[in-house]
């Protein structure tokens, strides 16, 4: 297991402007070039990649890589599932 910073800054990836609850994935980014993840609602549970790693994910995100995953109300989901 790696260890996470003492009290690292958790990046929360909500929609702007809403304060609530979630659950959100929160980010943080550590001094050793690894980035921590958690759900809001577990937040003892942290998952640790690399940055590169890390970096090519958010550029697969920001390229539509993923878009199959995210489905309208209307169409079938991933699993062939509304």
């Amino acid at each position: 297991m790696t260890d996470i910073p003492a009290d690292p800054t958790w990046i929360r990836a909500a929609p702007e402007g809403d304060e609530g609850a979630g659950p959100w994935i929160e980010v943080a980014f550590g001094p050793d070039g690894l980035v921590h993840l958690r759900q809001t609602g577990d937040p003892t549970n942290v998952v640790t990649t690399t940055r590169a790693k890390w970096d090519a994910f958010t550029k697969g995100v920001q390229a539509g890589e993923f878009d199959h995953f995210v489905k309208g109300v209307d169409e079938e989901g991933p699993s062939g599932r509304p």
